[in-house]
């Protein structure tokens, strides 16, 4: 207990850090999903922007990249991450990283979401003469905006869960400090005490996307 109460500075800083990586991840990797989760939508056959061959090779691209475990894809994206971001270690590639992805999974998810809007709804906005983008959104997103949230929600406890894993590859954060100090110096107390950080704020947040989702299906 004392090393805990030591390190609480340390663990308020992590938790920071947590945020901070989470909330840009969530940020650029909300954008990316967006966007893929829209391209497989409308390039779906009998949809508004029909194209197969954008559909097949988006289909494929996530069906690739979302079974690889996060901590086999951080070490395959250290080379495209010096790239982009000049480093393969710390926390711009590990948010380079997670945004990547997190844009593949949360694309699947938007695409899911947008499927449960009624097809109705969308040949009445065409049969009054709107174009593709004021389809998607004026009646395509605020339709589904219920279960996007939701959906956000969701991927929000995954890039928790990412972000903490890649303590391994120097990334920061309540992962790194439960390594750091609970873990490789055998001190379970303060790897509990992370661990329950992680648990409040992820709880923090579920609550706060439940009460927006409701919010949206009441209107």
């Amino acid at each position: 207990m004392d090393a805990l109460i030591e390190l609480l500075p340390l663990l308020w800083t992590s938790a920071v850090e947590t945020l901070y990586i989470v909330a840009l991840t969530l940020f650029f990797g909300g954008i990316g999903g967006l966007i893929v989760g829209l391209g497989l939508y409308l390039s779906r056959a009998g949809n508004i922007l029909e194209n197969r061959p954008v559909f097949l090779v988006l289909n494929v691209l996530v069906n690739f990249v979302r079974p690889i475990p996060f901590i086999i894809f951080l070490a395959a994206a250290q080379p495209l991450a010096r790239l982009v971001v000049g480093t393969g270690i710390g926390n711009p590639a590990i948010i380079f990283t997670i945004s990547l992805a997190a844009s593949f999974a949360m694309g699947r998810i938007v695409e899911q979401n947008l499927l449960t809007v009624s097809p109705g709804v969308i040949e009445a906005a065409r049969s009054v003469g709107a174009g593709p983008v004021r389809i998607i959104f004026t009646v395509l997103l605020p339709e589904a905006l219920g279960p996007l949230i939701l959906g956000y929600t969701f991927i929000f406890v995954a890039l928790v869960d990412m972000s903490a894993v890649a303590g391994y590859v120097g990334g920061g954060g309540l992962g790194n400090f439960a390594l750091l100090y609970g873990y490789r110096q055998f001190n379970p107390i303060v790897t509990w005490a992370a661990v329950l950080l992680i648990i409040v704020l992820v709880q923090a947040v579920q609550f706060l996307g439940n009460w927006l989702a409701r919010k949206a299906f009441r209107r």
